[in-house]
């Protein structure tokens, strides 16, 4: 079943790549617990519970407030019902005009092909500057 699982998360950054945000939080359990890395600048809601949560909360603000915002996963590991996934954000903050290009660490939660849970781990202090006025 961990295949299946990679498999699913795979297809949620490809979709997220070509921005079909319908399909990301179409995987989403509907009580999916979504959680930013402490002192990110989008952790103020912390823990997200729901698809619409993590689209108002998250996505939205990352559309909104960003620039040419990428999320590059580079490294798959298969751990059953958890997949962590590593790689590289990068965009630039549209209200201060500074870029980012930050690693991240995303573990995800798997159950019956749903995504029940996501734990980002980032650096929030190159975030926090890049957002700062």
């Amino acid at each position: 079943m961990s295949q299946e699982n990679v498999d699913v998360i795979r297809g949620i950054y490809d979709s997220f790549g070509r921005g079909d945000v319908p399909a990301v939080l179409g995987q989403m359990d509907q009580q999916i617990e979504w959680r930013e890395a402490e002192n990110f600048i989008y952790a103020d809601r912390n823990p997200y519970v729901g698809p619409q949560a993590i689209l108002e909360g998250v996505f939205m603000r990352l559309g909104t407030e960003w620039e040419g915002f990428a999320v590059t996963p580079e490294e798959w590991l298969d751990a059953g019902n958890h997949v962590v996934v590593l790689g590289t954000y990068t965009g630039r903050h549209g209200g201060t005009g500074r870029e980012v290009r930050a690693q991240f660490a995303h573990v995800w939660g798997v159950r019956g092909g749903r995504v029940v849970r996501f734990q980002q781990y980032t650096d929030t202090k190159q975030f926090a500057e890049a957002a700062a006025s």
